[in-house]
């Protein structure tokens, strides 16, 4: 037997776990967003497949959704519903025979195994899983965590693939660097003016121009990236948060500055709270802004690393005076960055949401 990396993604996940609670919505377009309202300030969080056929996707505002597919399904977001039926598949992940995992979120994992035939194994647990929870999944298989995660695109749905090194460039060689977990379209349009658009030109980058573009570290993980390399171990050790961060829309613009100041107080409030509780410092703060219609600034400081909550106050207040007078705005979030333990990202492959 030979180690695996399997990467197992819940197919349309909340809309899956709402059509388990209402089996008549099956086949139907099935929209998840806010509160289901419409005509509220929301966005989706999830869309079925029927629905995604009419382009809908999650982070779409849902009042444009409801105007794509007039007659879709729209949903609240239930949260305590999706994470119970998550732990349910974590669970069963958990007992297949020999398996190490390493929880993505909600609806994907990592699954490290030994197996002979790493395909039958993929099989069973997605029999497993459907069996406990009612839900279905794709499995990537791959050599490396990297070539698993992508491997799952290629199995949607209810599907099964594999990447290696061996068919690695046969299969991503031509395709552009932007389908590559993490790289997002900021970081493709920087390979792009270096003459790199395809994944088959990443891995053959030049190294000093990468660095030069993307520093020491990543840029020698992007040439990386594009060879599909990288670590080949699930480590199931719980993962360390770098930050919390809370944000609101506001179902009617806000604009005076009293306002203004008593909401950034409410959600860092809120943010210290999760902050208190992991017991490290803060070394960073953020502030995200969405004026009306729908323009989106993001504010950030460093902060010398304090256990003092009115430094940090201090510190959020000066980003929000940064904010334009006068301005409506529909959105606020506020987001406190911790110091990180030594070893927290020791082993760890960088994604699009950082190390």
């Amino acid at each position: 037997m030979r180690p695996w990396v399997l990467h197992v993604d819940l197919d349309q996940f909340i809309a899956a776990v709402e059509i388990l609670r209402r089996p008549e919505l099956a086949g139907k377009p099935v929209i998840v967003g806010g509160r289901g309202d419409p005509t509220e300030r929301a966005v989706v969080s999830t869309a079925s497949y029927e629905a995604r056929e009419f382009g809908v996707g999650s982070g779409m505002p849902l009042r444009i959704a409801a105007r794509k597919i007039p007659d879709a399904v729209i949903l609240p977001v239930d949260a305590p519903t999706y994470l119970a039926a998550s732990d349910e598949v974590m669970a069963t992940l958990r007992a297949q025979p020999g398996a190490v995992v390493q929880v993505l979120g909600w609806d994907e994992a990592f699954v490290g195994i030994e197996a002979d035939d790493p395909e039958a194994y993929a099989r069973r647990l997605q029999a497993d899983v459907l069996e406990r929870t009612r839900l279905h999944c794709s499995v990537g298989i791959g050599d490396t965590l990297v070539r698993a995660k992508v491997a799952t695109g290629f199995g949607k749905p209810r599907g099964v693939f594999r990447l290696t090194a061996a068919n690695w460039l046969d299969v991503m060689g031509e395709r552009p660097v932007v389908d590559l977990w993490g790289v997002g379209s900021k970081v493709s349009k920087r390979l792009g003016l270096l003459g790199i658009r395809t994944v088959r030109e990443l891995a053959a980058g030049d190294e000093a121009a990468l660095v030069t573009e993307f520093g020491p570290k990543m840029g020698l993980w992007y040439r990386q990236l594009g060879r599909g390399d990288g670590a080949s171990v699930v480590d199931d050790t719980p993962w360390v948060a770098r930050g919390h961060s809370k944000e609101t829309t506001f179902q009617t613009d806000i604009v005076d500055p009293a306002d203004i100041e008593r909401e950034a107080r409410r959600l860092l409030d809120a943010v210290l709270a999760e902050v208190a509780a992991d017991e490290r410092p803060v070394v960073g703060l953020g502030l995200k802004v969405r004026y009306a219609p729908f323009l989106t600034k993001t504010f950030t400081k460093k902060v010398a690393t304090t256990f003092d909550r009115s430094v940090v106050v201090a510190k959020a207040m000066e980003l929000v005076a940064k904010i334009e007078p006068g301005r409506p705005i529909r959105l606020l979030g506020m987001r406190a960055e911790m110091a990180m333990p030594d070893d927290a990202r020791e082993g760890h492959t960088p994604t699009r949401g950082g190390w």
